[in-house]
């Protein structure tokens, strides 16, 4: 018999099951304004973020900015108390808590190199909008350092070194924050506009 053990779970879920084109609008309205306004995150972007945009570098608490990203942040906390849940944490929700909330617009070119979140528990993204043909998140298997000698596995894998997920609109996703991830390269012009945020525990 095979058991399956250690499991990484990543949680995917709509942020809400109606409204949100209207929602997503206003986001992406709003992320324009703070790309136009912060310029000091213009220049951290340059060289950091070359040829897009983040707020990670300047604004990184627009929940606390802002009422729109206040009420998302409100919405997201929802879906974290499921995810924590899931994971079975010995936890209640209000220990959790939104610390740093940004945005990234990513046009043609842009990419995030792999990653972790150091210091927090949960990662996640919220996505405001994936024109089609946006670049996926890509999640790195936690044990890769440990398959030294570990042959390469078959093309038809279920499991594999590398899984990459391409969230819709209005999805929630949700991650612990030690796991590696990345988002390649942009192959499109038009903007792929996302609110990244980390928890921590109380």
């Amino acid at each position: 018999m095979t058991e399956a053990h250690f499991a990484t779970l990543i949680y995917r879920a709509p942020l809400l099951t109606r409204g949100l084109r209207a929602i997503n609008a206003d986001l992406a309205e709003e992320c324009g304004k703070i790309r136009d306004f912060d310029v000091p995150g213009q220049r951290w972007s340059k060289d950091n973020y070359p040829g897009g945009y983040t707020s990670y570098g300047s604004m990184d608490r627009l929940h606390r900015f802002s009422s729109t990203f206040d009420t998302l942040r409100r919405r997201i906390d929802r879906h974290v108390a499921r995810y924590a849940d899931a994971l079975e944490w010995d936890v209640t929700p209000d220990q959790l808590a939104m610390t740093d909330c940004w945005i990234n617009l990513m046009p043609r070119g842009c990419a995030h190199s792999f990653h972790v979140h150091p210091q927090s528990v949960i990662s996640g993204t919220y996505y405001v909008q994936t024109p089609r043909g946006a670049s996926p998140i890509t999640f790195e298997d936690p044990r890769l350092t440990k398959m030294m000698a570990a042959p390469r596995r078959r093309a038809e894998a279920v499991q594999r070194s590398h899984v990459r997920l391409k969230p819709r609109a209005g999805d929630v996703l949700l991650f612990e924050s030690w796991l590696r991830h990345e988002v390649p390269p942009s192959r499109i012009d038009a903007l792929r506009i996302s609110v990244s945020f980390n928890y921590h525990l109380r």
